[in-house]
């Protein structure tokens, strides 16, 4: 069997198979996508992760936040598999789940984009969007000798990327090398919304671009959610945060300080309170 985007089916691709973006925001019935609840990780005397909590709601871009040695990046590689806490638990659309690997938390719909983008970059477009994940035809017995379909796999990463309105990347059959790093990162997030069913994390997307590369990843994001995806997004870059995100995540001394909206909490007070400067207000549980 061909593998095809888990989150973005090929007969329902599109804006369209997703639902509204933010239509689920307020409704109090609704419960968090993923939810992280007292997780703790040590290393030794240290203390990475002191009762971490998240909650991340459907169709949201919840931005995560704090200060370097807050414990945020350890709180995100829990919940993407690359880290297995101490204790607490994860649960996914109300389920408790456990990830030993980055591969079972992919297999769960859990999709991440880290800063260092893990593409290859010898490879064109297509083929770094089904990475691990190669369409291939039937072979000669079934599933023996079967050949790489890469007419298909291109005419889905083609689409994909006219989804994301990246108009700039016309020949879907150029190796990855030649791209500027706001395409590269255009092609990680690409793989990631194909294949994400359930979120997508974005570790530093816009780190290292300029103004107007930004802007088209920040937009690109913005797609992703209006698909029904709901995003975690780890980032330095306060205005970017503040431009983007519906709630904002605070993680001070490996914990959640609070959570905020860009409404109800301006740039100057949201460092505030990352640093101990302003003490944390009751957290937002979702955007009303």
């Amino acid at each position: 069997m061909n593998s095809t985007p888990a989150g973005r089916p090929l007969e329902t691709s599109g804006p369209a198979a997703r639902s509204t973006p933010g239509a689920d925001h307020g409704t109090a019935a609704v419960p968090p996508v993923l939810q992280a609840e007292g997780l703790v990780k040590r290393y030794g005397a240290v203390t990475a992760i002191a009762e971490g909590d998240l909650e991340l709601y459907p169709g949201e871009i919840l931005a995560v936040i704090g200060d370097n040695g807050a414990g945020k990046t350890s709180l995100i590689k829990a919940l993407c598999g690359a880290l297995v806490p101490d204790a607490g638990r994860i649960l996914l659309d109300g389920r408790p789940v456990t990830f030993r690997t980055p591969m079972d938390a992919r297999r769960a719909g859990i999709e991440t984009v880290y800063q260092s983008l893990a593409v290859a970059p010898g490879l064109d477009i297509a083929e770094n969007l089904f990475l691990g994940r190669e369409q291939r035809r039937p072979g000669f017995l079934g599933s023996v000798l079967r050949l790489l379909d890469k007419q298909d796999m291109r005419t889905v990463a083609r689409r994909q990327m006219r989804e994301l309105g990246i108009a700039t990347l016309q020949d879907i059959g150029q190796a990855v090398e030649s791209l500027s790093g706001g395409q590269r990162q255009a092609v990680a997030v690409a793989r990631a919304s194909a294949f994400g069913s359930k979120v997508v994390i974005l570790d530093e997307p816009t780190a290292a671009l300029g103004v107007k590369e930004s802007d088209r990843v920040l937009q690109m994001i913005r797609d992703v959610r209006d698909w029904g995806l709901p995003v975690i997004l780890i980032s330095h870059n306060m205005p970017h945060v503040f431009d983007i995100a519906d709630r904002i995540h605070i993680h001070r001394l490996g914990r959640r300080a609070t959570v905020i909206t860009p409404e109800s909490h301006s740039m100057a007070e949201a460092v505030a309170i990352m640093t101990g400067a302003m003490p944390p207000p009751e957290p937002v549980s979702r955007v009303r």
